[in-house]
């Protein structure tokens, strides 16, 4: 566990300091443990911090680092993980997210840094079309082992938890509270298998209730953690609007089902599609084609090295390669900032010209 654990989770509980202010803090004063030292006369000069906020963690900081210490027995006792935005297993998508998190809590047995993760989110009063298309897709994607993530609300977020469980892949539950309860409540049997077979995560302190203001919150990891959000159903206003928006905002692709156009659980998704927010997915096969999921096994390698001209984005992405033994598909993407689709067709096309090669894991290199 890491030894300053106990000062991120305290900053975490100061009035007033998200998770954005707090990553500047540690930026300019060094480390997190000098934030807590420092004066505040020395706080106030940091940029966009002020008189207020420099009072508020010096007012504060030895209730805070009493909170911190009582959370720390709590996770030591229920066997939680936690890892601050500069761990090494901080979930590697959240990083390039400047609104990730700080601190992050799971419990269960999974690997945040798979290869392939997908957001699942939709209405909570699904209808048969989008609960039966929900556990058809999730069938369809078994044979990539995706990890299933979704924030275990009533509807589409627990068909998917469901269905994703059923066809024996990880899933995990992004919570608005602490990891101490489950909500709702009748959700609480499937959350004890999600942790056998997955997990459950948060950014709230045990302790906390799920209000209202923290679903907004908890959707942004949910669209952060994933190279892909699919919306199941959504009327014209609701969280999972949100959250593909969330999703748009850090460069993921967001793929949304059709409806008919009167009816009414299906207005967020056609406005999604009809505005080019969202791919639109009919199956699983939308999904493999756009993000390239099967493209290793199109790809050749018999082409001979020619002098060519690089796109602007080419060029991007080769530089990022040039810099490093080999990289990762979705660390390519975020460095680049491009969709995950995106990238994988200009690293297909790069591969055709015979500059980049794939390797196992959907790892490339320069050639």
């Amino acid at each position: 566990m890491d030894k300053n654990l106990l000062y991120y989770i305290a900053l975490t509980t100061i009035p007033n300091i998200g998770s954005i202010t707090a990553k500047k803090l540690i930026a300019y004063t060094g480390s997190v443990n000098q934030v807590f030292s420092d004066k505040k006369s020395a706080l106030e000069k940091i940029p966009g911090i002020g008189e207020v906020n420099a009072q508020n963690i010096t007012q504060n900081k030895d209730f805070a680092l009493s909170l911190a210490q009582n959370e720390l027995a709590f996770i030591e006792k229920n066997n939680i993980k936690a890892y601050s935005f500069l761990d090494d297993n901080y979930p590697k998508r959240l990083i390039h997210c400047e609104d990730g998190p700080l601190v992050i809590f799971s419990n269960g047995e999974f690997n945040f840094n798979t290869q392939k993760v997908i957001s699942i989110v939709g209405t909570r009063n699904a209808t048969d079309y989008g609960k039966d298309f929900c556990e058809k897709l999730m069938n369809d994607l078994a044979s990539h082992k995706p990890l299933i993530v979704s924030g275990l609300a009533f509807g589409i977020d627990i068909c998917a938890h469901k269905a994703a469980l059923k066809n024996n892949l990880p899933t995990v539950g992004v919570l608005a509270h602490g990891l101490d309860r489950i909500y709702p409540t009748i959700h609480a049997s499937t959350a004890k298998q999600m942790v056998q077979h997955g997990g459950l995560v948060s950014e709230f302190r045990s302790g906390t209730n799920p209000d209202r203001e923290n679903f907004p919150k908890r959707n942004r990891i949910i669209a952060g953690l994933s190279d892909l959000t699919i919306v199941i159903e959504s009327s014209n206003k609701g969280g999972s609007l949100i959250t593909a928006e969330l999703a748009n905002t850090y460069n993921r692709d967001v793929f949304a089902l059709p409806g008919r156009i009167n009816d009414m659980q299906s207005e967020g998704c056609n406005a999604l599609i009809k505005q080019n927010k969202a791919h639109l997915i009919q199956s699983a096969k939308d999904i493999e084609y756009i993000m390239g999921w099967k493209a290793e096994e199109t790809v050749t390698s018999n082409q001979t090295k020619l002098f060519v001209e690089l796109t602007n984005e080419e060029k991007l992405i080769y530089d990022i390669l040039n810099r490093q033994d080999k990289v990762a598909i979705d660390d390519i993407s975020l460095l680049a900032k491009l969709p995950m689709s995106k990238t994988g067709s200009i690293l297909l096309e790069m591969e055709f010209k015979n500059l980049v090669k794939s390797l196992p894991g959907k790892m490339f290199k320069v050639k």
